[in-house]
């Protein structure tokens, strides 16, 4: 089986860096990532609604929530609140990504399948690709639980005020995408990092610088195919969770980024609706420790 579908070889070809067929993406999850899945206590999750648009959201429990029965399967122990918008869409048969990592050492690992089955305790996964990817733009926060009662998702129509400013005080973000019909891949879910402000807000506009990483380009060659995305904005302080759909587009000629410190190319993604989840992290995040690579980076802004 090839390492990459066609969108993914199109967007490396744009970016300059085609693999080849490297054993990059397995069909199954060796033993390490099995037993760094099992040591998580939050998880996310991308998912795919039934009008074909990403969603993204964030399970969590203690250690152990994650479990790997075999090397191609995953069950979550995790109940989603009713009004989370991403929970409708975890059912058998439905496309998911799983983006497993641990931000207090930097480690992830990504394990994207079909959900195969899911319960009143919680859901469970057959994999169908596994991959590791590199530490880089990964702020450190330890996480210690912290009992929040959260508050109703309130849908949004378009940016307000309190959205604009999480997005331009964010370190961190995450983005969920899928594979065109008739490619292998589904549902997917990365993360993106940088210093505060590296995503501008431009009215319900938002503009994204792209750095070095692992030249999978896993997202832009599901963006090629499929332009519909969707954002997920932590806010590590109260621990709210912004939850975003739109539509991206990626410029790929570089100029727009050549005005950003440290981006290859640059990417908008326009909002098409969202939700705010209040206090749907339940846990104290420590002060962030910046990714080293943040240092050649800056800030739209500047």
């Amino acid at each position: 089986m090839a390492s990459f579908h066609e969108d993914e070889r199109a967007a490396q070809a744009l970016a300059g860096h085609v693999l080849g067929d490297i054993p990059a993406i397995r069909p199954f999850m060796p033993d390490q990532h099995r037993t760094f899945f099992a040591g998580l206590r939050y998880l996310f999750v991308g998912a795919i609604n039934g009008e074909g648009w990403p969603i993204a959201t964030v399970a969590s429990g203690p250690p152990g929530f994650v479990a790997s029965p075999d090397p191609t399967r995953l069950s979550v122990a995790a109940r989603l609140a009713e009004d989370d918008p991403a929970a409708p869409h975890l059912v058998a048969g439905r496309a998911v990504g799983l983006l497993g990592i641990d931000l207090s050492n930097r480690r992830r690992n990504r394990a994207n399948g079909t959900v195969e089955g899911r319960d009143a305790a919680g859901f469970t996964v057959r994999i169908a690709e596994s991959f590791g990817n590199c530490p880089k733009y990964i702020q450190v926060r330890e996480a210690e639980p912290l009992a929040r009662p959260p508050g109703r998702a309130e849908p949004l129509a378009r940016l307000d005020p309190a959205a604009r400013a999480a997005i331009t005080a964010a370190d961190t973000v995450f983005v969920g995408s899928r594979a065109r019909a008739g490619l292998s891949g589904g549902a997917d879910l990365s993360h993106r990092g940088g210093r505060p402000g590296f995503v501008a807000v431009e009215g319900d506009s938002l503009r994204v610088p792209d750095f070095s990483g692992n030249r999978f380009f896993n997202t832009f060659g599901n963006l090629l195919g499929e332009p519909r995305a969707a954002l997920l904005v932590p806010d590590f302080g109260i621990g709210d969770l912004l939850v975003l759909q739109g539509e991206a587009e990626v410029d790929w000629t570089g100029r727009d980024a050549a005005r950003f410190a440290g981006a290859e190319r640059s990417w908008r993604f326009h909002v098409a609706r969202g939700w705010r989840r209040p206090a749907a992290l339940p846990f104290r995040w420590s002060p962030p420790q910046p990714a080293p690579q943040i240092a050649a980076t800056g800030a739209w802004a500047d």
